[in-house]
């Protein structure tokens, strides 16, 4: 009997993934893994999550990327710990590289990890890691037709920061349309506008963060 190459990569990962799963689920940890093409502005997301919640929650990042570690350094610049996944070429983090950066971290000392996965709109929607929710990040200069376009990724995350809305002015983008239509394929996902250059609208990106928090730790507020 053969089993595709494919087929065999997926099974590894997800029996990974599942390890990670029941770990950050033993310290009550909330893990955020953060989708998006290059430039809608994941990193500047993080940043603005970090100055926000400074003294008020503990936050670890995982940085993704095929090289460099520039995004980690601009992490660190804020105080919170960070590991910088290079992956030399492939378009996405798997659970074995997160299981080897959690090596770098100690997650009974965070109250939110997040996960920047590689720039990508496709292959990262196919490698569970673990993750207890999944949040794609877009701008308005992709364009209002991202949800048609890629409906996979769309399909499985728990919510969708629009970001670069201080751009509206200057762009043809159908906000009414992007909304409808991820509506149409995941009602259950919550839309949330922001620019992050701005600050506009995030405080309900933190909002959505503190209460998915409060669900992981059943609302008791105590710490992981």
């Amino acid at each position: 009997m053969q089993i595709p190459l494919a087929r065999r990569i997926l099974e590894a990962n997800d029996e990974a993934a599942e390890e990670l799963r029941k770990r950050f689920a033993e310290h009550r940890l909330p893990v955020v893994n953060l989708m998006g093409s290059p430039g809608a502005g994941k990193t500047s997301l993080v940043e603005e999550t970090l100055r926000r919640t400074s003294g008020r929650l503990r936050i670890g990042v995982i940085e993704g990327d095929i090289a460099t570690s520039l995004d980690a350094d601009r992490i660190a610049r804020f105080g919170a710990p960070v590991v910088q996944i290079n992956t030399g070429g492939i378009c996405h983090l798997d659970a074995r590289m997160i299981s080897e950066a959690l090596e770098s971290l100690d997650i009974s000392a965070l109250d939110i990890l997040l996960i920047e996965n590689v720039g990508n709109l496709v292959c990262p929607a196919q490698f569970d890691l673990g993750e207890t929710y999944r949040v794609a990040v877009c701008s308005l200069p992709e364009g209002d037709d991202k949800v048609a376009k890629y409906p996979e990724i769309f399909s499985l995350v728990d919510a969708v920061v629009l970001n670069k809305l201080d751009l509206r002015e200057h762009l043809r983008f159908d906000l009414s349309l992007f909304g409808r239509s991820l509506r149409e394929l995941n009602p259950d996902a919550d839309l949330m506008e922001v620019s992050c250059s701005t600050g506009d609208g995030c405080e309900k990106w933190i909002e959505w963060l503190e209460q998915r928090l409060e669900q992981v730790r059943g609302g008791d507020g105590a710490s992981p």
